[in-house]
């Protein structure tokens, strides 16, 4: 197999993706990847704040960015990204993704099918793009970013099952991935204070503000587990006692306790 450069053209430095950069974890993450000396291909629909995320940076850090506008919820748009991945990275961010407000049988089949294609289809596929250069290079990193909600059921329907499914294929390919020298992660943060909901449309005023987390926390746990080879990253000593619990009790008690706590109802 013939190792592919993870470098821009020109560039010396090593090249991260980050799907979703353009607020809240995918923010916090294409920030301090530039900070480590990154270059950076940025993912995301909105092409003005892509382009603005890049200037910041590179005013910044001095890096470099690739900006690509695409829906990943389209066909086209992830094989064009993966293409990309496929050219050679050192870090992959699969942070795209998005919950529906509304109960799962008021939703459209499309819009539910969007969810799917974003939350799982593109982690799958960019995943599987950027794995042979890894390989090939005996290095990498893949984040996978999920969720809590991932590991305990209860909060919603589609939204937990698809972060289920980031949780289950990381840890499986963690396994694969034994002795390559690519990492794998599953990141599985709690509530974090970013856009996310607000986009949903999710009230969550009524949340204690002690289970809201910060983006710079999310990030920089998950990269201080990414260096100790955590395959599943629970940022926030609140969240490791919760999902601690959750993995001692019956999983039938611990989802009436997560939707206890978390209210599932208006969401998916």
């Amino acid at each position: 197999m013939t190792e592919k450069p993870a470098r821009l053209p020109g560039a010396v430095r090593p090249v991260a993706m980050i799907t979703g950069p353009t607020s809240g974890i995918g923010h916090g993450y294409a920030t301090r990847l530039a900070a480590l000396g990154y270059d950076l291909v940025l993912v995301a629909r909105d092409e003005a704040r892509l382009s603005e995320l890049a200037a910041e940076v590179e005013r910044r850090y001095g890096t470099r960015s690739e900006v690509l506008v695409a829906d990943l919820a389209q066909d086209a748009a992830r094989d064009r990204v993966a293409a990309r991945a496929a050219d050679g990275l050192e870090f992959l961010v699969n942070n795209a993704g998005f919950a529906h407000s509304g109960e799962f049988w008021t939703l459209s089949p499309q819009d539910l099918q969007a969810q799917l294609d974003v939350n799982v289809t593109s982690v799958l596929q960019l995943t599987r793009a950027a794995l042979p250069a890894m390989i090939a290079a005996a290095k990498g990193s893949v984040v996978n970013v999920a969720s809590v909600a991932g590991l305990i059921p209860g909060r919603g329907s589609t939204y937990s099952a698809s972060k289920a499914y980031v949780v289950s294929f990381t840890e499986g390919l963690a396994g694969g991935l034994a002795g390559t020298g690519v990492r794998v992660q599953a990141l599985c943060p709690g509530f974090v204070r970013t856009e996310f909901h607000q986009r949903a449309g999710i009230a969550m005023s009524a949340l204690p503000k002690p289970l809201w987390l910060g983006v710079d926390q999310v990030v920089a746990g998950s990269l201080s587990d990414l260096e100790k080879n955590r395959v599943i990253s629970v940022p926030g000593v609140q969240y490791k006692a919760i999902t601690t619990v959750a993995g001692l009790i019956p999983r039938s008690l611990a989802s009436r306790l997560n939707r206890g706590l978390f209210n599932a109802r208006g969401r998916t």
